[in-house]
């Protein structure tokens, strides 16, 4: 690799792993505690006033469940393959489907049973957009105003700006694939509540 193409490499790396803790929802104190590197350390490497060090970046590939070479965007091998490496987050388990960091994300996650078949789940808004197709089991989504069931082989996309949030209110755990990105792609199937039998489908 050429001097230049290192140069590009390091300096992309900052932007990556921020893109990567706030994809998992992580703070930089957190990210501190799990890594034992510095908060004001973290700050520098992501802002790039920091120079990224194989001593600093293990422990954040070990944190963050991924590989070092998706940290550092090294270049393809030839094998197309995703080498999935599961993660925990929030008692949740994602799965990740692709293998760069930043723009649209794809994962299989698994969320465990709930309270929330009596209990809403927490709402919050952010940029971008999100879809989700159940694989098995319930969930519950929370959707602005809306309240409504999920039920296996059924897809929802919204608008990640309007208030969601969603949690699995049956007994066994809820097995879906999601799509999310600040510029995701609209894949097809809208949010909205279940229609009525006797209510025409929307074209």
């Amino acid at each position: 690799m050429e001097a230049d193409d290192l140069a590009d490499v390091l300096t992309a790396v900052g932007p990556r792993l921020r893109t990567l803790r706030r994809e998992r929802g992580i703070t930089l104190t957190g990210l501190s505690e799990t890594t034992g590197i510095s908060a004001s350390t973290l700050s520098r490497l992501e802002s790039g006033r920091r120079r990224p060090t194989l001593e600093l970046l293990l422990p954040l590939a070990r944190a963050h469940g991924v590989q070092l070479d998706e940290l550092v965007g090294a270049p393809m091998t030839g094998d197309p393959r995703v080498h999935m490496r599961p993660f925990v987050r929030h008692g949740q388990t994602f799965v990740p489907l692709t293998r760069h960091l930043g723009g649209l994300r794809a994962y299989k996650q698994i969320m465990p049973p709930g309270p929330y078949a009596h209990e809403r789940p927490e709402q919050r808004a952010h940029e971008g957009y999100e879809w989700l197709y159940l694989l098995s089991g319930r969930l519950r989504i929370v959707l602005g105003e809306h309240d409504f069931m999920l039920a296996a082989g059924e897809a929802v996309e919204f608008d990640t700006r309007v208030p969601h949030g969603f949690g699995n209110p049956g007994p066994e755990p809820a097995e879906f694939l999601s799509l999310c990105g600040l510029q995701g792609e609209r894949v097809h199937v809208r949010a909205r509540p279940a229609r009525r039998d006797s209510e025409p489908p929307e074209h």
